[in-house]
């Protein structure tokens, strides 16, 4: 790796130069790479999408093998940056939750009526398994579709939501 790649302090640039990305006319995400090559329907992909959405992402082929590691899609020039954060909003979709409403009992499954930063809405609980805690702060919370709310602070939402939710935990 030379200075060019490797960056100031030994750490990795914001993506390998010479890579870029385009859309082609069904709107499948291409990937062409430094050398040439160009790989139709690629996927990006988050890593760590809870703990640190704006950090590093990777761009993998229609096998999941990865083509592209970029450590910080903010440094990228803008049109490329507005194509992978449309892509990336395509593809993931995890409502945060705000607050909850009401439940309908404190028996799974049971109907949550939340609100979330995507508006309000209604999912069914299926069991007690389906809350995750992520951390002492952070829960994941699916719903009986496979959707995945986040409470991104459980400290942060208004006491009755609290009240409600600490019946669950």
């Amino acid at each position: 790796m030379n200075e060019a790649q490797q960056g100031s302090g030994g750490l990795a640039t914001i993506a390998p130069p010479g890579f870029a990305l385009g859309r082609d006319s069904f709107g499948r995400l291409v990937v062409r790479l430094a050398d040439g090559t160009t790989h139709v329907g690629a996927v990006a992909v988050r890593a760590f999408p809870i703990s640190a959405p704006d950090e590093a992402v990777s761009l993998v082929d229609v096998d999941g093998h990865e083509l592209v590691w970029i450590q910080r899609p903010s440094g990228l020039p803008q049109a490329t940056r507005a194509l992978l954060d449309e892509e990336l909003g395509a593809r993931e979709f995890m409502p945060e939750i705000r607050g909850l409403r009401a439940v309908s009992g404190f028996v799974t499954p049971c109907t949550w009526d939340v609100t979330t930063d995507r508006g309000e809405t209604r999912f069914v609980l299926p069991s007690e398994d389906a809350i995750r805690r992520l951390s002492r702060s952070t829960l994941l919370i699916g719903d009986n579709h496979g959707i995945h709310y986040l409470v991104r602070d459980i400290a942060a939402l208004d006491r009755a939501s609290r009240k409600l939710l600490d019946r669950f935990l």
